[in-house]
């Protein structure tokens, strides 16, 4: 199947599925007083979904690399806002591990593309 639009790609799919997750779980009045932390967290899961998507669009296969990098760091950023949401109370065990699990997903999915984009680079010639 050949990808042309970012919507196919299934990291963008788990950035999506983290991003629902993350405004679902930060929408609950818990958060109310807690405005910084929301923010920063609705900021790194739509910062996830949305470097994947302008990676896509940006030309070549190491920028694309690049921007996949970022939407990692912002997947891990998530991972440790949801130890701070729980930590306050603002979540319970379950509603953690499911962000967490989505988060690791997005990592995952996106170091596999990082991965496949680097073997198709081609490698400078040895210099003998």
């Amino acid at each position: 199947m050949k990808i042309r639009h970012f919507e196919d790609l299934d990291a963008w799919k788990a950035a999506r599925k983290l991003a629902i997750c993350i405004y679902e779980l930060t929408g609950r009045p818990e958060f109310n007083r807690d405005v910084e932390l929301r923010r920063q967290m609705n900021d790194a899961a739509n910062s996830a979904m949305a470097n994947i998507a302008e990676g896509f669009d940006s030309g070549s296969d190491l920028e694309f690399a690049r921007y996949l990098r970022i939407s990692k760091r912002s997947a891990g950023e998530v991972q440790s806002h949801l130890y701070t949401a729980l930590d306050r109370k603002h979540i319970a065990g379950p509603d953690f591990e499911r962000g967490h699990r989505l988060a690791e997903d997005v990592k995952g999915l996106s170091g596999g593309l990082i991965r496949y984009l680097d073997r198709r680079r081609p490698r400078p010639a040895r210099k003998a």
